[in-house]
């Protein structure tokens, strides 16, 4: 074999060894690419499936939850009501005036629960949901929480109406109704600060603060119920959830929407 001949078998064979690289290199990449995508869309389907679990099971809750406010309309208030008729015949036929004001007064707390009743019952049962906006909804919360004088509740918003659906309108109130009874019960704060804002980043955001004595956070994420539910009921939507707490500078939920189109 002369030398030509031998310098061009080289060359070729650096050629083809060079191909072989790019050929490996580019298969490499390409089963890499493969990767990726079929691991993406592993995850897509995951996350599509965990929200129809979400929402199969907040469709389970709210049937459930409506059930309970039939039952507690049709049954219980059916003898509340019965029981307050009873009472204010009682009342009628009874001549002595100190009986007569006792009567009255178990009279007035028949009523007061019976209305009470009522309203819990027309919650239950999300009529009252699908029948008013978000603003209207959240203000009747912080009204009821206020009652117990627990600690002073504000609420603040840039908008006068908002026009959401009922999943979107049960998550927030049910997440407002979560942080204020986790405010009121375990972190003996003074206030509760709620603002729902519109953003010029075609946002909608939710911000709900108390000056509590704060958790930790990891260790109430692994434990708690409450802070779990919010967060579920958060992805249900496909809003960002985030939670601060620190030691006492009380504790911060924000959830962020994008607007719909």
């Amino acid at each position: 074999m002369g030398k030509t001949e031998l310098y061009l078998t080289i060359i070729l064979f650096n050629i083809f060894f060079v191909l072989f690289l790019v050929a490996v290199m580019i298969y490499i990449r390409k089963y890499k690419q493969r990767k990726i995508e079929y691991l993406n869309e592993i995850q897509l389907k995951n996350e599509i499936h965990q929200k129809e679990l979400l929402a199969t099971q907040l469709e389970i809750q709210q049937a459930t939850m409506q059930q309970i406010g039939r039952e507690l309309h049709d049954n219980i208030g059916q003898k509340l009501t019965l029981a307050s008729l009873y009472i204010q015949q009682l009342l009628y036929e009874n001549k002595i005036l100190e009986e007569s004001e006792r009567i009255d007064q178990v009279s007035q707390i028949i009523n007061q629960s019976l209305q009470d009743l009522r309203s819990l019952s027309k919650t239950l049962t999300d009529d009252n949901i699908n029948q008013k906006d978000i603003i209207t909804l959240v203000q009747e919360e912080v009204d009821n929480a206020s009652v117990l004088k627990k600690c002073k509740i504000h609420f603040e918003h840039n908008f006068e109406y908002l026009d959401l659906d009922f999943v979107y309108k049960n998550v927030l109130l049910r997440i407002t109704q979560e942080f204020i009874q986790n405010s009121i019960k375990h972190s003996k704060c003074k206030n509760i600060f709620i603002k729902l804002n519109t953003t010029e980043e075609n946002l909608w955001e939710l911000k709900i603060n108390d000056d509590g004595i704060g958790f930790d956070i990891d260790k109430i994420l692994s434990n708690g119920i409450g802070l779990t539910n919010m967060k579920n009921r958060t992805a249900i939507i496909g809003a960002e959830f985030n939670l601060e707490s620190n030691k006492n500078r009380g504790t911060m939920i924000e959830i962020k929407l994008k607007k719909r189109p």
